[in-house]
């Protein structure tokens, strides 16, 4: 489904992304794993083109989507959850959804608040509240409602256990599940390995914004020098 090749990305003349490559299967859920500053985020908004590439590509369903208008790669069906979470705070639940709702799309999950409701039943409790009135949680769990609601393909999943209460981090990781179960294409930033490894199929190891490791995560239990290297504090 997404194909990164060779891609360059900077901040001002900061080189973050060197020569990164990927690739994601149509279903499967993907973890960037990396310490902080590692490219993670850097390379979801390269993919979405937030950050536009100065070399490389990123192919979306065979579509050479570099350089593309970020609004034109989200109608493709790429959705982008930050995490800065960005709701509209003086909306309430039920207004953010609707400011996400997209056409549906013949070969993606269909989603309505009323089933965005069901897996996230905070918000069935407060959809009439307004976002500034929300938890940290509850507003992550929103910005992900939000995104589905416009029925994307590949979703973007930036940082979604980071901050949270462990109880919000124990849900977030049944509804990853859940959405894979609806054939849903996931890649998760992460650097915390334990929740990355319950939802996901294969890790992509980021170091200095240059790809280290590609491979499951049975694999990489049997390279604890890998770990090690790139992933402990």
């Amino acid at each position: 489904m997404l194909e990164v090749t060779s891609l360059n990305s900077f901040y001002s003349k900061a080189h973050i992304l060197n020569d990164l490559s990927f690739s994601v299967g149509r279903g499967e859920v993907v973890a960037l794993l990396g310490r902080n500053g590692a490219g993670k985020t850097t390379t979801m908004k390269s993919v979405m083109q937030l950050v536009r590439p100065k070399s490389g590509s990123v192919v979306f369903e065979g579509t050479d989507i570099t350089g593309q208008p970020p609004h034109r790669v989200a109608r493709l069906g790429v959705g982008f959850v930050p995490e800065e979470r960005r709701i509209f705070t003086d909306l309430t639940i039920l207004e953010n959804l609707e400011v996400g709702r997209q056409k549906a799309r013949s070969d993606a999950p269909v989603w309505t608040p009323e089933a965005l409701f069901e897996i996230f039943p905070n918000l069935w409790e407060r959809r009439h509240n307004r976002g500034k009135a929300m938890s940290g949680g509850e507003q992550q769990m929103l910005t992900i409602a939000r995104t589905l609601m416009g029925n994307p393909k590949l979703l973007l999943l930036d940082e979604p256990s980071e901050g949270i209460a462990p109880v919000i981090v124990e849900q977030m990781a049944k509804t990853i599940l859940r959405f894979k179960q609806e054939g849903l294409t996931v890649i998760i930033s992460e650097q915390n390995l334990h929740f990355a490894g319950a939802v996901a199929d294969r890790a992509v190891i980021i170091e200095g914004g240059e790809k280290k490791f590609d491979g499951s995560f049975s694999t990489l239990e049997k390279q604890p020098e890998i770990r090690d290297a790139y992933l402990s504090v």
